[in-house]
């Protein structure tokens, strides 16, 4: 299911897709963060889930939004039409649950970033997300966690990474605290790393 907003992209260099699954707040991050750049535009939000938070929050901001059901997003004769049909050059993981097919990959080589809430290789693989990571990182006693953003490849967790940002972990601190301490260095830093990556390309 299609949702169309109004916007104006006419000017616009860069055309950004935010694919997301759930609360979104990365996602809203992101689209404020480039609703008056110069470089580039959050023109799509994808999510596979129909009562994610993310679609209220798109919709508030003014951004096209397509619902696109879990089989689907697998579909390369869906995927890449709806993409194209926006003339996407950039898309952004901002916590998407689903794993990125190889045609997505294969078509947007080095472009495609996701966020992941732990210094990887550290936390990282299938199963490893949202509060799973923070629990392992509390369980191990670890002194700091933090983000990496890299690009996405055919394994999870383990394409090339762009950026990691680290932030101290007490012993008292609970998983919920590290989660916290952690979602501000993803507000902190992820909108203006997806931006150096596009004017490094430009």
């Amino acid at each position: 299911m299609k949702i169309t907003t109004t916007i104006d992209d006419s000017k616009i260099m860069k055309k950004i897709a935010i694919f997301a699954s759930g609360n979104g707040s990365n996602c809203e991050n992101i689209i404020k963060h480039f609703s008056q750049s110069e470089v580039a535009r959050v023109v799509l939000v994808v999510t596979n889930n129909p009562s994610a938070k993310v679609i209220e929050r798109a919709k508030r901001l003014d951004t096209d939004i397509s619902i696109v059901p879990k089989d689907s997003i697998s579909d390369s004769s869906i995927m890449l039409p709806l993409l194209r049909e926006k003339c996407i050059d950039l898309i952004v993981l901002a916590g998407f649950m689903l794993f990125i097919p190889s045609f997505l990959i294969d078509n947007y080589p080095h472009r495609i970033v996701n966020i992941h809430p732990s210094l990887l290789p550290k936390y990282g693989g299938k199963g490893m997300y949202g509060i799973h990571v923070h629990e392992a990182v509390k369980e191990n006693n670890e002194k700091e966690s933090g983000i990496t953003i890299h690009f996405v490849n055919n394994e999870y967790d383990r394409g090339e990474i762009i950026a990691q940002y680290s932030t101290p972990v007490s012993p008292d601190d609970s998983a919920e605290e590290i989660a916290e301490k952690v979602h501000k260095l993803e507000y902190a830093h992820y909108p203006s790393i997806i931006e150096k990556i596009i004017r490094e390309e430009a």
